[in-house]
């Protein structure tokens, strides 16, 4: 089963490294915020909101986890095909659909070539990446959040969808992807989700918890490996460990702490979301501008840490085969 497994991996990656997102087919990701949409327009009001919240999402992931097996070990096929291909089918293009490394490089490198056209042409193409208002950000504050995005993104996109695949298999992985669109849509702190999301938050915070912190330290690694850093500082572990519990969010400063770090600059501060302020500790203390340059040694090294990533799974999918395990 791992070698099926790995294959469906290694497949689904590389059509993710070549093609991405696909903007013209079927993405499951947007059946799961139809689903997320509806019911919470339906269950958000009243008494009783966190655990109205509560039982959806439970509910959800495990409704999710069970049709996803389903699908990836017992898949329905009218053709005359063994159920071992379709079923690595399958399974190679729920990996496709859960990834989203070469799509984030692309919206990134999009915000920068914006930003080269006009200030307001980068504002709304980071509007296509981040949840903050970005109608009155300086063009220093659009590529900070780029890069921030890019950062939180590699964990969020690539790094824990193949640890929860490595844990749990394809039904992990794809109930991950759940996980992390409920946070998406109803994970915040402000009037309307600070109920209803509360528990969407929590399983969040829970599910990424090791993965980013594995993102970071991968990052690292890479950056050094590599040479792609603009900060020579060989105390970038201990930046790390200083700013990245600092962020709002459990988990997401580590991996920006981690290109912070790689980058000599800072990230963080105040930003509008759904028109309430929200306070984001400073990440770093070098309020350095950013470049065209700083976003591509950024993209080279989440491209090197994804390579990296699907390596180990790949590699501790197989040892798991070997007959002693």
């Amino acid at each position: 089963m791992n070698y099926e497994l790995t294959i469906a991996l290694v497949l689904g990656w590389l059509l993710d490294f070549v093609f991405g997102d696909p903007e013209r087919l079927p993405h499951p990701v947007l059946g799961m915020g139809r689903w997320i949409a509806f019911w919470e327009k339906l269950l958000n009001k009243g008494p009783h909101r966190k655990a109205r919240g509560a039982l959806l999402v439970v509910i959800s992931l495990l409704l999710c986890f069970g049709l996803t097996y389903a699908l990836a070990h017992y898949p329905l096929s009218i053709v005359h095909y063994p159920l071992s291909i379709v079923s690595l089918i399958v399974s190679t293009l729920l990996v496709f659909f859960c990834l989203a490394g070469r799509t984030l490089r692309r919206e990134v490198r999009m915000v920068f070539e914006a930003l080269d056209v006009s200030l307001d042409d980068g504002r709304r193409q980071v509007a296509r990446i981040v949840g903050r208002n970005t109608q009155a950000l300086s063009a220093q504050e659009v590529r900070t959040a780029a890069l921030e995005t890019l950062a939180e993104n590699l964990s969020d996109g690539v790094v824990a969808p193949l640890f929860w695949l490595c844990l749990l298999g394809i039904p992990g992985m794809v109930t991950y992807k759940f996980i992390n669109t409920f946070d998406s849509m109803i994970g915040y702190r402000n009037t309307r989700y600070k109920d209803f999301g509360c528990w969407a938050a929590r399983i969040d915070d829970v599910a990424n918890f090791i993965p980013a912190r594995i993102t970071a330290l991968l990052m690292l690694l890479v950056g050094k490996i590599i040479g792609q850093q603009v900060n020579k500082n060989t105390r970038l572990l201990r930046f790390v460990l200083h700013y990245g519990p600092q962020h709002a969010s459990p988990n997401s400063g580590w991996p920006e702490a981690a290109l912070a770090a790689l980058l000599d600059c800072r990230f963080g501060g105040t930003h509008a979301y759904f028109g309430e302020e929200v306070y984001k500790p400073y990440i770093g203390t070098n309020p350095r501008q950013l470049f065209t340059r700083d976003m591509c040694i950024s993209i080279r090294i989440c491209l090197a840490t994804e390579i990296l990533t699907v390596c180990l799974v790949v590699t501790a999918l197989l040892v798991l085969h070997l007959p002693f395990f």
